[in-house]
């Protein structure tokens, strides 16, 4: 299937597919602990921390979800946004409506310390914010020449428009966010987005290839899926619909596709084994070009992942890289989602994207979060960010196998 979108023919470049169980040597497969140090040495090198402590951010990164979801929940009358700090140091921000203190706290998440803050005095709801999100998305669409991309931002409780740079000279900065607030219903921060958005190109990840209109395309696979009684593996569902698994000796191995769901809130396709008495694949996925996979442990939901949350992805042209979340509730612009896409999308920030991650695993140690879908980029071509569908929106009956 075909989704709106440029792709591009390059030359193959070499992965390993998911495997059947007993290939790998246990020994050579990742643990969760070591795939998270592996994170970590990024990380560490992201924010000029050491290693034991970039461990120890990540380990809090995942443990405290539970404990951030029930902030979110018991300040959801004022809440307008919950985000992750960095730097100076690690923490939670929760971004308050109304003027009322809240005294800081520090909560124990895992035997870890995590201190949280509070700050008080935003303009809307996050509620309120991604109902308008909802609601007028398509007005705001209809408002601008060119379809922008959307977003709800924690850090300022506003919604995000991201619009083409003439769109903002022609109007100015102040006039148009103005003008689309009342349209919004909801205060507005304009930004802009001069440059190039698309589904990225397919390629990238774990090689398969096929064929489209007679050309020869390299895409990419995610995560290792299960309906209870097949595996199979994902892609991005502009990939072509007849793929073959190419191994690092040049053997293809057919993989039918069973079904593509490529509009609105997805992006994805199902491949299985071409025959029934073929072993199910075993739940490993490749982080980066080291040769060994890592074994998924788990996943996380799209409503509890955190604007801040260092996570990473690996595409064959970028390889492997890290960066923060963005936006968690994004609207891609124009209409790469067969039409309006929904405000499901997360948002990644650059500077690590490019055509060919499209369908690659986006990951935090062995935690799954999603599928790459396409990127932003600037008028020169460096990466603005990227973007992709959560593993909350597998097709109906489908679960990531681990």
């Amino acid at each position: 299937m075909l989704s709106l979108g440029l792709c591009a023919t390059i030359p193959a470049l070499g992965q390993a597919p998911a495997v059947p169980p007993g290939a790998i040597p246990a020994s050579s497969v990742q643990t969760s602990i070591e795939a998270l140090a592996h994170d970590a040495a990024v990380y560490a090198r992201h924010y000029g921390v050491s290693q034991a402590e970039a461990l120890r951010r990540l380990r809090l990164q995942e443990a405290s979800v539970a404990a951030v979801d029930a902030l979110a929940a018991t300040y959801a009358d004022r809440l307008a946004g919950i985000y992750i700090q960095h730097v100076p140091d690690y923490r939670v921000i929760v971004s308050l409506t109304g003027l009322a203190p809240v005294p800081s706290e520090t909560l124990t998440v895992a035997g870890l310390a995590l201190p949280v803050e509070f700050r008080t005095g935003a303009l809307a709801r996050r509620i309120d914010v991604l109902a308008a999100l909802a609601n007028h998305a398509n007005d705001i669409r209809a408002a601008l020449r060119t379809p922008p991309g959307m977003g709800a931002d924690p850090k300022s409780a506003m919604l995000v428009v991201v619009a083409r740079g003439r769109e903002i000279d022609a109007e100015g900065v102040g006039p148009l966010a103005a003008r689309l607030s009342a349209i919004a219903g909801v205060p507005v921060q304009v930004r802009s987005a001069s440059g190039v958005d698309s589904n990225s190109a397919i390629e990238g990840g774990t090689r398969l290839l096929g064929t489209l209109d007679g050309r020869r395309y390299v895409c990419t696979t995610g995560f290792v899926v299960t309906d209870g009684t097949r595996t199979g593996i994902t892609t991005a569902a502009h990939c072509p619909d007849d793929i073959s698994h190419i191994d690092a000796s040049g053997i293809a191995t057919p993989l039918p596709m069973i079904g593509a769901w490529g509009a609105r809130d997805q992006d994805v396709q199902i491949h299985v084994p071409a025959t029934t008495d073929a072993p199910p694949f075993a739940p490993l996925f490749r982080a980066d070009d080291s040769g060994v996979p890592r074994r998924l442990a788990s996943w996380r939901n799209r409503t509890s992942t955190r604007v801040g949350d260092f996570i990473c992805h690996r595409g064959e042209r970028t390889g492997y890289s890290c960066a923060e979340v963005e936006f968690v509730d994004y609207v891609p612009p124009g209409d790469l989602c067969a039409g309006p896409c929904e405000p499901v999308w997360v948002a990644v920030k650059g500077p690590t994207c490019r055509g060919g991650d499209s369908g690659g695993p986006v990951f935090s140690g062995a935690v799954a979060f999603g599928m790459v879908k396409g990127s932003s980029y600037t008028p020169d071509g460096a990466c603005r960010r990227y973007y992709y569908m959560s593993t909350d929106y597998l097709p109906t009956g489908w679960t990531l196998s681990y």
